[in-house]
């Protein structure tokens, strides 16, 4: 008998050894993976863990995200099976194989998953939240409204679900207002400051947003009226595009503005564009632009220059934005910095012909905030340093606040 307890001691001394083991090498796993970035030796310690603890379940799921991560995807979808072969209800590694199968582009099999997951933990919120963005990418837009709302129901606290939420709402409110005030103040360049107003009419339609826009401006003591067009259709999930003009008869907007875009999708949550703007004021003005981005968890980085050809040289004008987003799509701050003169911005856009080869530095700030569920409120500021006579610069202030109702 004695011999037994010694045996059945000694057993279990070795089994919490083992998981000791495995728990530090698990940890080892996690530091490499997010301190580091070292996914090949989180593999390295996961495998090793796994090798003393073969059903050690938060270990092998934990493995499975890392391939998930390294884009590899048999090696990811064989450590989920293994778990949910020996523990079926496992919570962890339904939400973690219905990742998988939807950043993959496979929303049905996504779907399989989390129903399966669900029979076992209806009340899941983490279940429920993919469920209803699977829906949201398939477009059964109520549906998926329902379980968004299932999961603020459980949880009301739940960003996730709430910005899901608002991303749905947008889709089926296709149309949008937008009044905008912009105010300009020069401390050196002009003893008037500018104004202008804006009024926008946007629509979703099944190719894409199209928008209509009349911009009222006062600068130099005079005043004038500009109109715009745009679109932004879309040709396949990678592909999109934007297409503008605008048409003025006022000095104090160019007469004719066009614009192209080319915009591309890219692994990674990477996006990069190709396009051109044209400009006549007394004379045509091309400038040619080319952008990358990138999200990343809550942020969205955006690098962008704009190159314009001149008889003796090359206008450049280089432009970095990120945006920080606390709830939904129209929820951000804006932060940037910037050199050179921007043809899409339309507070400045009078003075290109002629300021493209001067100098000029930018900082600008931005915030907005959905309230009452339809309703948008931003608020901008933009400081210039600018040289308006080679050698010469002021300071230029643009204050700007902007009223946005989707319907």
């Amino acid at each position: 008998m004695r011999h037994i307890l010694l045996t059945v001691i000694a057993a279990m001394i070795s089994i919490v050894a083992l998981a000791q083991d495995s728990d530090e090498l698990f940890q080892l796993a996690r530091k490499a993976a997010f301190d580091r970035k070292d996914y090949p030796e989180a593999i390295r310690l996961c495998r090793q863990a796994l090798a003393k603890s073969p059903d050690y379940a938060d270990i092998r799921v934990f493995l499975g995200r890392i391939y998930t991560w390294s884009d590899k995807t048999d090696s990811a979808r064989a450590e989920f099976q293994y778990i949910l072969q020996r523990k079926p209800e496992y919570e962890d590694a339904y939400v973690a194989i219905a990742d998988l199968e939807y950043w993959n582009d496979r929303p049905a099999e996504a779907m399989q998953h989390i129903n399966k997951g669900l029979e076992y933990h209806p009340q899941s919120e983490e279940l429920l939240l993919r469920k209803a963005r699977v829906l949201g990418f398939q477009k059964n837009l109520q549906e998926a409204a329902i379980y968004a709302n299932k999961v603020l129901t459980i949880n009301p606290n739940n960003a996730a679900a709430r910005s899901l939420l608002s991303g749905i709402r947008d889709q089926v409110r296709k149309n949008k207002l937008d009044l905008s005030y912009d105010y300009t103040y020069f401390d050196k360049r002009f003893d008037d400051p500018w104004h202008m107003l804006s009024l926008a009419y946007g629509r979703q339609t099944p190719i894409g947003s199209v928008f209509a826009r009349v911009n009222y401006a006062k600068k130099f003591g005079d005043d004038g009226v500009q109109g715009e067009v745009e679109a932004y259709p879309r040709f396949s999930n990678t592909f999109y595009s934007y297409v503008g003009a605008g048409y003025s008869n006022s000095s104090i907007f160019p007469k004719y503005r066009a614009g192209f875009s080319l915009y591309a999708n890219l692994p990674k949550s990477f996006e990069a564009e190709l396009g051109f703007r044209y400009l006549y004021f007394s004379s045509s003005t091309w400038v040619y632009t080319a952008s990358l981005g990138k999200y990343w968890r809550s942020w969205w980085f955006n690098f962008r220059t704009y190159l314009t050809p001149g008889e003796d040289n090359l206008s450049k004008s280089f432009n970095l934005n990120a945006r920080y987003y606390t709830a939904g799509a129209d929820d951000f701050w804006l932060f940037g910095i910037g050199t050179g003169i921007s043809p899409d911005d339309r507070r400045n856009n009078i003075n290109y012909e002629i300021n493209n080869s001067l100098m000029s530095y930018k900082l600008n700030l931005g915030w907005q905030k959905t309230f009452l569920r339809q309703n948008i409120i931003g608020l901008y500021g933009t400081w210039y340093y600018e040289e308006f006579r080679p050698s010469t610069y002021g300071n230029q202030i643009n204050l700007g606040v902007s009223l946005m109702r989707r319907f």
